[in-house]
């Protein structure tokens, strides 16, 4: 019989058996060590691979530790036999064990655990089925050998471990390419002398017929690599005939064999490693041209296959950093490129696998260790001329610019530059897809392409400066400098301070290219705008501490240097002219510009350098938008120039009357709600940082233009700022779809038919009561409404009349119906519009709130910001109107309620704000949705908080002398309960009548939570309020009320504040009168069916349970004689006992009044025969008879006198626990009467004996029986084996605690019945 561990199973599949004699060939015992340590080998095979490791760790520690002898020879036949498991998680796992086993102790030889393996695994006894274990038991024991680190030091081993490999490799079956990778790997480790001493022999048949398969090869060519001294041409002559393995007789064997390792690895997604050895021979022979052109050009790049196309480009990939210059360039304008370059193209459909985030990531590399700017340089430009149709397939924000060397970069974007203006074509390595070649023109091909090119380049070099490559400020003007000069200028004659006009363009720009330029140019603004310090100077350092953005090293601003330099041009009129020249009023408006930008930098020193900075900023903005958009900008430049000259003119200020002049701010703010009118995000975000630079200045009027814009019920005339955006919406649109065309065009199934449904819309469109009588008159008029009387027809010409007026009339009605169309169309989107541009003008109110919480004009925002919430929560529930009310709800909550600071000089405020309380808590009140009053409720906290919180200006009144006893904590109330300039009785009238109305209507939009809101940041409100709350415990209006006045007094009741505000006396008052609430709403509750009477008495118990905690801690005087009387009461009606959380809360209380919940008497069910009687009518079908149940059985074996079966513990088991705890032997084999193969017949009905347990008991000891069962069918297993009895007295104590614990468990569940 077999011997088996402990555990049920083994540590693999396949069974760890061992022969009979085991135990006796053990006279030390291993076995008997412990479960701990058998139980490693377990874990060792376990799935997880957290456990295999600690495992390995575990048992390495173990014997390390001066493991007991034998257990180090058992632990290496338990791993050996591991080996040849079945399940793929143990294989790796022992073998990593038995490789950590045996580099920890080099004493134990490795020819034996060879030998060892070989045995246990040897393919030629194994049975059939079991070949491929035994195949992999084999391989993971060399694998073993390998990774302990032993194996290149024992050449016995070494030379069989190879020859044990060779065999293996004929079971490709189970293995596959396994034991040739294993070989090269070890071929790689071992030195040269042992190779040609040891290995070269076994090895020779292998490296002659290399050219057979992949693995072959790769293993001749990591011995050439690797050992070049043994592996010279001479004797690789001797080998299979050629001193070389690149020449052009073995090109033809080398395609075959690429092709066949590109099928095998193709579900790694890698370049094999014969491929990638195959290069470097290659370069090693002098013969890598030869190799590229013919082998991968030639060969697997006609092939069309996917295996061989992924594989040229990761040839391609992997090549870079090994390649010469020449080679680079080379490579770079072949064969291979190009179908890289149509693999890009057409995969740019969805569902399509691609290869250009691979192929980055070799480029990415190969920059980031290439030294040589050259080879940089080299392999930029190669994937940069990649064109389709002009347009390279690389994208313009290529990320891989950030590892270029700084000579690297400065050569690109020269050569960026130079292609811009003279683009050359020949120099491109371009193609076309099939569909582009049906669809081409031949009309103006050459300056499509041009164009093309031009588009990409000039976002290639915007994009690197948004690139975090290192680049020197010089770089990034130079880019800024000939992007500004090529989108708004054009050269005339060159000029030496000018170095953009020493270069012509070859093919001059036009009008296209000029607007492309300039939208990258205002795209490249933004990018400078948020900019960061550059440079490695220490002022440098000190602007990027401070987080300073947009400014040179000496912080000067990047949009002055520009509009510097654009001064420039327009100054040197005979050498370069404007593409849209000036106009004399322009030409003012820009000299008065910069004439204010220049008085403001004088004045920067003396005056408010924000307030200088943000209209600077802003000034400078208007003028370089003169170049784009002329004429829209010249009414706000001018505007903008008058009011910085009020603003820091020096004459002193006048009194503003209604209809005096806006003052400067009021300018500033009109100003920027036009940009931000605008769809341009560079004009979004310096609109907002000038404003919140003006924040300080901002006056009420100011404030009244921004709110004016969110108010929902004035209807505004914003006709300008609504054209401007459509026209910037236009012009976006038209520019993404220059953009989408580089998609559109270079795909080869990328064309789509556009959707022409808009023909049908208006099918169905109803036929109005007009058209029907204008209809009518036609066809009367034309004689075609015959009637009865009149049957004669039309002639010709009256015909073709007739046919005329209802075709002009049919016309005239397609025309109005899209005239309503197109108005329909016109609104909607002009909704769209004003609500984006709303949207935006929320970013200037959230500016306001967070630069200036202290200002009192925050309180201005309140009410319109609430106006918009509520008029947004009843209108339409698109998407642009649930963004807008969140960024609303947002700010209010957040930037207003929630803000740590506030105002704190309201004194001149005082009655304003009592009044906006007032307001507010009714206009809560009065609402019908609770959503919208808890804003209002929340507005009315916040003003709160400021009257709270206000310092006053008038001088403090000396505080009262306070009495000895209670001074430190009448101090601590004074100083929690201070009221700044709250009218505390004004404001209680307020949300007592609010708190009255919640209590004392059905439906109020009023909360609970917002009242415990008020109580928890207000806790001088708690004594005012505390009253209405304790009277309407009784005069709530319905239930749900009643029980609400209770949760909130709970939640009163325990806030410290309120005890400090009230004397002892208050204090015994309030729970007195508490308590005596709580009693008479428990005396009126009758009815326990209704939810709202249950959760009224629940809120009842809760509180009442506090009120006597209370009243017992504190010993308070109350009396509790009619509280005891009414709870007593309470139990005697139904419902209480029904409910669980009601029966729970019921006796916590009467916990207090020294009550004790009364134990529950379990009542025997044997001794109601009546119920059993009705059981037994009632008795469902499929029920066993009473003969064959449980408990008659043991009646009969009672009465046979069978001798009851002693416990373990010694004492004599009650006949319950003989059947279900124990087994009888007999009763095991069927020699037991009632057992299953004994059955007696079915006694009479009369006879049947009815018993105490119903059906349902009787089912459960059934199901409980079955579970013993199985337990017991486990344990007479191990007790079969004998040798498992013998090892049992020297089990560990860990396994002795498990067993006491299962004996105790088994006691508990045992429960003894008496004999009848």
């Amino acid at each position: 019989m077999a011997e088996r561990e402990p555990r049920g199973g083994g540590s693999t599949d396949v069974a760890e058996r061992e022969p009979r004699g085991a135990a006796g060939a053990d006279p030390r015992g291993v076995l008997r060590q412990g479960r701990a340590f058998l139980d490693l080998f377990w874990d060792i095979a376990k799935p997880e691979q957290e456990v295999r490791l600690a495992a390995t760790e575990s048992l390495l520690r173990h014997l390390r530790d001066g493991g007991k002898d034998g257990e180090l020879q058992y632990a290496l036949r338990r791993l050996v036999e591991g080996l040849a498991a079945t399940r793929e998680a143990a294989r790796p796992g022992f073998s990593l064990a038995l490789a950590q086993v045996l580099q920890a102790f080099e004493e134990v030889p490795l020819c034996s655990v060879l030998e060892q393996i070989k045995e246990k695994h040897n393919l030629e006894k194994v049975k059939k089925k079991l070949v491929r274990n035994a195949a992999f038991g084999n391989f993971f024991g060399v694998m073993a050998l390998f990774q302990s680190g032993r194996l290149i030091k024992d050449q016995k081993a070494l030379l069989e471990s190879i020859q044990l490999l060779q065999q293996l490799s004929h079971h490709q079956a189970h293995l596959k390419d396994l034991p040739g990778k294993t070989l090269v790997d070890i071929l790689s480790e071992v030195p040269e002398a042992v190779f040609e001493e040891v290995l070269f022999g076994t090895l020779q048949a292998d490296l002659t017929s290399a050219f057979k398969s992949p693995e072959n090869l790769h293993l001749l060519l990591v011995g050439i690599q690797k050992f070049p001294g043994v592996l010279k041409p001479k004797k690789l002559k001797k080998l299979f005939g050629s001193p070389t393995i690149v020449n052009e007789e073995n090109i033809p064997r080398l395609v075959e064999l690429l092709q066949s390792a590109a099928k095998s690895e193709k579900k790694d997604k890698k370049l094999p490693g014969v491929g990638y050895d195959l290069l470097q021979v290659s370069l090693k022979e002098g013969a890598f041209e030869l190799f590229w052109k013919e082998a991968v050009e030639n060969g697997l790049v006609k092939e069309k296959s996917g295996p061989a196309s992924y594989m040229c480009y990761r040839l391609l990939g992997s090549a870079l950093p090994l390649l010469s210059l020449d080679q680079l360039r080379m490579v770079l304008k072949g064969q291979v490129m190009q179908h890289y370059g149509e693999h890009v193209v057409i995969t740019q459909l969805p569902n399509r696998f691609k290869f250009a985030p691979e192929m980055e990531a070799y480029v990415d590399a190969f920059l980031n260790s290439c030294d040589d700017p050259e080879k940089q340089l080299a392999v930029m430009i190669g994937f940069s001329t990649l064109t389709n149709q002009g347009y390279p397939v690389v994208p313009s924000i290529w990320r891989v610019v950030r590892h270029l060397q700084p000579v690297a970069l400065q050569k690109y974007v020269d050569w960026l530059k130079d292609m811009f203006l003279r683009p050359d074509l020949d120099c491109c390595l371009d193609f076309s897809t099939n569909r582009q070649k049906q669809n081409q023109e031949t009309v103006n091909i050459t300056q499509h392409k041009m164009a093309r090119l031009r588009k990409w380049i000039i976002h290639r070099l915007v994009s690197i400066i948004e690139s975090p490559v290192k680049k020197e400020e010089n770089l990034v003007m130079d880019i800024s400098r000939f992007c500004f000069f090529h989108a708004f200028f054009e050269t005339k004659k060159k000029a030496s301070q000018i170095p953009e006009t020493n270069a012509l363009p070859s093919e001059p720009l036009d009008e296209q290219a000029h607007s492309l330029a300039a939208n990258y140019f205002f795209g490249l603004l933004q990018t400078l705008n948020t900019l960061t310090v550059l440079g490695d100077t220490p002022e440098a350092a000190a602007l990027r501490e401070k987080h300073t953005h947009g400014v040179t090293a000496d912080g000067k601003l990047w949009i002055l240097l520009l509009v510097e330099y654009a001064n420039e041009l327009l100054s040197s009129e005979k050498h370069v002219k404007a593409v849209k020249p000036f106009t004399k009023e322009q030409r003012d408006a820009w000299e008065r510009t910069l004439q204010s930008v220049t008085n403001l930098q004088k004045e920067e020193n003396k005056s408010d350098s924000a307030k200088i900075f943000a209209f600077q900023q802003l000034l400078l903005l208007m003028a370089i938008h003169l170049f784009k958009n002329p004429a829209e900008t010249m009414e706000l430049l001018s505007d903008l120039l008058d009011c910085t000259e009020r603003a820091f003119s020096k004459e002193p200020k006048k009194k503003k009357t209604e209809n005096s002049e806006p003052g400067w701010v009021e300018v500033i703010v009109e100003i920027l709600l036009s940009l931000l009118a605008q769809p341009s995000l560079l004009i979004r975000r310096i609109s907002k940082s000038v404003f919140g630079r003006i924040c300080p200045n901002l006056t009420k009027r100011g404030l009244q233009l921004i709110l004016d814009v969110l108010d929902p019920y004035q209807d505004q005339d914003e006709e300008s700022a609504v054209v401007v955006m459509e026209e910037s919406v236009k012009k976006i649109k038209s520019a993404s779809e220059d953009t989408d065309d580089e998609s559109g065009d270079s795909s080869d199934e990328g064309g789509s038919e556009e959707d022409n449904d808009s023909g049908d819309e208006d099918k169905n469109e109803e036929v109005d009561e007009d058209f029907r009588s204008q209809l009518m008159n036609v066809l009367q008029a034309g004689n075609a409404l015959g009637g009865d009387e009149s049957d004669e027809e039309l002639d010709d010409e009256a015909m073709m009349a007739l046919d005329e007026n209802i075709s002009a009339l049919f016309a005239e009605q397609q025309k109005r119906i899209q005239a309503k169309k197109d108005e329909r169309d016109r609104m909607r989107k002009e909704k769209i519009l004003r609500r984006d541009f709303k949207i935006k003008v929320l970013d200037l109110i959230e500016v306001f709130l967070s630069k200036q919480p202290e200002n009192p004009l925050v309180f201005d925002v309140i009410e319109p910001l609430l106006q918009v919430i509520e008029q947004c929560m009843s209108s339409d529930s698109d998407k642009q109107e649930i963004d807008f009310l969140q960024k609303t709800a947002h700010i209010f909550t957040n930037s207003l309620c929630r803000a740590k600071q506030y105002c704190r000089r309201v004194d001149a405020l005082q009655e304003d704000l009592h009044a906006f309380v007032e307001r507010l808590v009714k206009k809560a009140s009065k609402h019908t949705d609770s959503s919208v009053a808890l804003y209002y409720f929340s507005a009315s906290l916040y003003l709160l908080k400021v009257l709270k919180g206000s310092v006053s200006d008038k001088t403090p009144t000396p505080p009262t002398p306070l009495p000895r006893k209670r001074s430190s904590n009448t101090l601590q109330a004074c100083q929690i309960l201070s009221t700044g300039s709250l009218d505390v009785d004004r404001v209680t009238v307020i949300y007592q009548e609010a708190l009255t109305q919640f209590l004392s209507k059905r439906n109020s939009a009023l909360t609970a939570s917002m009242f415990l809101d008020l109580f928890s940041r207000f806790p001088i409100m708690c004594k005012p309020l505390v009253d209405t709350l304790v009277k309407s415990i009784t005069a709530g209006a319905r239930q749900h009320q009643q029980a609400q006045a209770c949760l909130l007094l709970q939640k009163v009741l325990p806030l410290r504040e309120l005890k400090l505000s009230m004397t002892e006396e208050e204090w015994e008052e309030l729970i007195r009168e508490s308590i005596s609430q709580v009693t008479e709403s428990l005396r009126v509750a009758d009815q326990f069916r209704v939810k709202a009477e249950k959760e009224k008495v629940a809120r009842n118990l809760e509180l009442l349970n506090f009120l006597l905690k209370t009243v017992t801690q504190q010993k308070l005087h109350v009396e509790l004689v009619e509280v005891d009387k009414v709870l007593v009461a309470l139990n005697q009606q139904e419902g209480i006992a029904k409910s669980a959380r009601l029966d729970s809360l019921y006796w916590n209380v009467m916990r207090w009044l020294n009550h004790t919940k009364p134990k529950k008497e379990k009542t025997a069910v044997a001794h109601k025969p009546a119920q059993g009687a009705e059981l037994l009518k009632r008795k469902k079908k499929g029920f066993l008879p009473e003969s064959k149940k449980r408990k008659n059985r043991k009646k009969r074996i009672q009465e046979n006198g069978v001798a009851p079966v002693a416990s373990e513990d010694g004492a004599i088991a009650a006949p319950e626990e003989q059947v279900e705890g124990t087994d009888i032997p007999e009763q095991k084999k069927g020699l037991m009467p009632g057992s299953k193969k004994h059955k007696k017949p079915k006694l009479a009905g009369g006879e049947e004996a009815v018993n105490g347990e119903d059906a349902v008991a009787d089912k459960k000891r059934r199901k409980k029986k079955r579970n013993r069962k199985r337990k017991g069918d486990a344990n007479n297993e191990a007790e079969q084996v004998p040798a498992a009895k013998k090892a049992k007295g020297n089990i560990n104590q860990e396994t002795q605690k498990k067993q006491g614990k299962a004996k105790k468990k088994r006691k508990v569940k045992k429960a003894p019945v008496l004999q009848e």
